[in-house]
């Protein structure tokens, strides 16, 4: 009887036509949007399920319906976080030439995004929000902060290798100076002039460039 179950779950899964499916997945996508831009303004542990149904006009258990828990969402809204500043900081900097030219696309669209997201930015936020609370959402925060910190350091590492950076240049410690850079223009934007934070985070790349250019180079 239990397989006979099994099965007719799945055949009456085939059935769902792609029409409903892409419904769905639009209605996900709406409540995930909604849910980014609380997110933004009030953090992730500022998601409560009720208000956010309201706000896309539906009830409480439709939300249930996409996400199984409040915590799935809020994954859900860290892993869009961690994607969009990826296709934005990343992605275009990948079709820049490797090396130096590529490092300076990497910051110069992290500052762009700065200006973007000076409302929020939900991956900083989480940070504050879950160092010191262990479980599946700090564990998120820190996957996507390794994986940054991974993508700088290989940035910085076919730097190297071009000859543009000293043979001894520790790309991990580079790659988290540079971090640094952009964490310094972040803060002093928020309090201060945008612009004048954004220059002065690309004197501190000068800075940092000076102590590991190759000689070479």
């Amino acid at each position: 009887m239990r397989s006979h179950e099994t099965n007719g779950r799945a055949i009456h899964a085939g059935m769902i036509s792609p029409a409903a499916t892409s419904k769905g997945a639009a209605t996900r996508d709406i409540i995930l949007e909604r849910a980014y831009m609380i997110a933004a303004s009030a953090g992730l542990e500022g998601l409560s399920i009720g208000p956010l149904a309201d706000a896309v006009g539906m009830s409480k258990s439709g939300v249930f319906a996409h996400f199984g828990s409040r915590e799935d969402l809020q994954l859900a809204v860290l892993d869009m976080a961690a994607t969009r500043f990826g296709e934005h900081t990343l992605v275009p900097a990948l079709r820049v030439q490797r090396g130096l030219p590529r490092l300076k696309a990497i910051l110069g669209n992290w500052f762009e995004w700065l200006r973007r997201d000076r409302g929020g930015c939900v991956l900083l936020t989480a940070v504050s929000e879950y160092d010191d609370r262990p479980g599946p959402l700090r564990e998120r925060v820190v996957a996507h902060h390794q994986r940054w910190q991974a993508e700088l350091a290989r940035a910085v590492q076919l730097a190297v290798e071009a000859g543009e950076l000293r043979p001894d240049t520790d790309a991990a410690q580079f790659a988290f100076e540079l971090n640094s850079i952009a964490l310094a223009v972040q803060h002093d934007a928020a309090l201060s002039d945008l612009d004048a934070a954004f220059a002065r985070g690309h004197r501190m790349f000068g800075h940092l460039l000076e102590h590991y250019l190759s000689r070479n180079a």
